[in-house]
């Protein structure tokens, strides 16, 4: 398995971790994410919902971002569309993450946006990959 540094660059010079954002109402499989990620060496933070997601996402620097498609107050096609007005290189680095199997607005959606997207149960291995990915387009 290809590894990407942990590690990186602040702009001031300083070290920091990459950092993840979990976006997923399901809080286990949040924390669940949340723990193999920071085992790995991230900085992984979970959100519940998109309004917060969206206010977080503002204000943080950012390597990638799993997203629910399905989460409440801003699905995630919506959240993706706001942030690439505002951030559009972190709009490149959003992985999607969904438990529903056929959702045609979706999927059109993933198709467009060229966007990943893992169907639950998420495999840890998949995920990281995507990450990485990902993660080279910062």
């Amino acid at each position: 398995m290809r590894r990407w540094p942990v590690v990186m660059s602040s702009c001031n010079g300083t070290p920091r971790k990459r950092h993840v954002l979990i976006l997923d109402d399901d809080v286990s499989l949040a924390w669940s994410l949340k723990q193999t990620l920071e085992r790995r060496g991230y900085e992984a933070t979970i959100v519940p919902e998109g309004k917060l997601a969206l206010k977080f996402v503002s204000e943080h620097t950012l390597d990638a971002v799993v997203c629910d498609l399905e989460v409440i107050h801003l699905e995630g096609d919506l959240l993706h569309a706001t942030v690439e007005r505002s951030n559009p290189s972190l709009a490149q680095r959003f992985i999607f993450i969904t438990g529903a199997d056929d959702i045609p607005r979706f999927e059109k959606f993933a198709d467009l946006a060229e966007l990943s997207v893992l169907h639950k149960p998420i495999e840890v291995e998949a995920l990281v990959g995507e990450i990485v990915r990902v993660a080279e387009r910062v």
